[in-house]
């Protein structure tokens, strides 16, 4: 017998792959090496006697998201500054009609492409200047400080966040998937492992019982299991695409597909945002001292049931502001009309752009009430368990599930290209074998 032949992979794919590999390594790499004129453990000590506050909140944000504030490294904002900058010019193109114009048009979305790069300097450098502060206050967490080190740290920051997003974009061009997205994604894959030790010592020390942690896993593995179900529900909205003549007698015949409407229009972003709300006030109050803030935030306590129905609120009124946002059912009407499409039953233009509102409301509520389960759950479990600080929560679990769906999507769709390319290849050198063969 014959051993089974293993397929053989695409060399451009490989490529890709390999380059994508070597991206994500330089990236880790970097997030590993500390930022000059810092000490480390001085810093991680203020962070964990700030437990429960917004400044640990805030650095778990950025430690999520990729970056390595609460450490301090040469790419410490991460993608932040890119996100953020992206983001402005996103919610930008729904209020402002000149950004809106450019977003629809080749041309235009480069010249956007380069202003976010430049107001992303802008804030790499705002974040930089300002962590630098903030940790000048700190005791003993710059050993020497001065105006040089002072310079030294925002420089090293910035252009690690730069460098960041060159990165980024490298591997979107070069390599397969989303580069910020792969990056973020990797960055929250390579804690899994040291929290599971850690929490493997808080079961052999008896902080937390064993029968604690497989509830957790359980529960886990079943908000995975559900985020990739949600991820990939959709309503489907019927069109019906009239015969039309081409000319010189070519007909197209009708058609009938759909407008998938997916759940979670806004992915992750909502989260995100309520996240950036709630800790505001607890960092401002940190730092100036204001009693009103201080008491607000003392009955915000994260994981407690006020703290839980307020971000639960924010994440369904961000869901629907960000959908509102990214999503634009008068451009799709619009478009639809252009072809002769229409919706079954719906007159077009107005009235179709009324019908998808209506659909995109009523998806958009189960859609985001999930979100909210899905941000609140894992972290509350994990605090009846007993683990304090919890590595995985609903935004990381969000963020690995769809990154990871939509580059293995973007290989399989390669690959079926590649061989598409195949089959016409082939085919054209029958088709000249046979020319030959024949005499034509």
């Amino acid at each position: 017998m014959t051993a089974p032949r293993l397929p053989q992979i695409d060399p451009e794919l490989r490529d890709k792959l390999l380059f994508t590999a070597l991206a994500v390594l330089i990236y880790r790499v970097g997030a590993h090496i500390t930022a000059p004129a810092v000490d480390v453990t001085a810093l991680s000590d203020y962070i964990k006697n700030s437990a429960g506050t917004g400044t640990q909140t805030l650095f778990s944000l950025y430690d999520a998201l990729g970056g390595g504030l609460s450490r301090a490294t040469i790419f410490a904002l991460g993608i932040m500054p890119y996100i953020s900058a992206s983001i402005v010019f996103q919610l930008g193109g729904g209020v402002m009609p000149t950004i809106g114009k450019m977003q629809k048009d080749e041309e235009g979305r480069k010249k956007l492409t380069q202003w976010t790069r430049y107001l992303t300097v802008a804030i790499s450098f705002s974040q930089a200047y300002t962590f630098t502060l903030f940790i000048e206050q700190i005791p003993n967490a710059i050993p020497y400080p001065g105006f040089l080190s002072r310079l030294i740290m925002v420089t090293t920051l910035t252009v690690g966040a730069i460098f960041v997003m060159w990165l980024g974009e490298q591997i979107t061009e070069r390599g397969i998937g989303n580069g910020m997205s792969l990056l973020i994604t990797v960055s929250i894959l390579e804690r899994v492992w040291p929290s599971f030790i850690t929490t493997i010592g808080y079961v052999r020390d008896g902080i937390v019982s064993l029968g604690g942690v497989v509830v957790l896993a359980v529960v886990l593995v079943a908000m995975i299991a559900a985020v990739v179900a949600m991820t990939l529900a959709a309503r489907r909205i019927p069109i019906q695409i009239p015969r039309k003549v081409m000319g010189r007698g070519r007909i197209r015949e009708g058609q009938k597909t759909f407008i998938p409407i997916r759940l979670i229009t806004a992915g992750v972003m909502p989260i995100i945002f309520a996240q950036t709300v709630i800790i505001v006030p607890s960092t401002v109050a940190q730092f100036t001292g204001n009693e009103t803030l201080q008491s607000m935030t003392s009955f915000l306590i994260p994981g407690g049931m006020p703290y839980n129905l307020l971000f639960a609120l924010l994440i369904v009124v961000f869901s629907y502001f960000y959908t509102s946002i990214v999503f634009s059912s008068v451009d799709l009407s619009e478009n639809l009309k252009k072809q002769g499409a229409f919706i079954p039953g719906v007159k077009p233009g107005a009235a179709t752009a009324d019908y998808i509102d209506g659909v995109l409301g009523r998806v958009t509520l189960p859609g985001s009430l999930f979100l909210a389960v899905v941000a609140i759950i894992p972290i509350s479990m994990a605090k009846a368990v007993g683990i304090q600080q919890f590595q995985f929560g609903g935004t990381s679990i969000l963020i690995v599930v769809g990154v990871l769906l939509d580059t293995i999507a973007q290989i399989e769709q390669h690959r079926q290209l590649r061989k598409y390319d195949g089959f016409m290849k082939s085919g054209r050198i029958k088709f000249r074998g046979r020319q030959s063969r024949f005499g034509m």
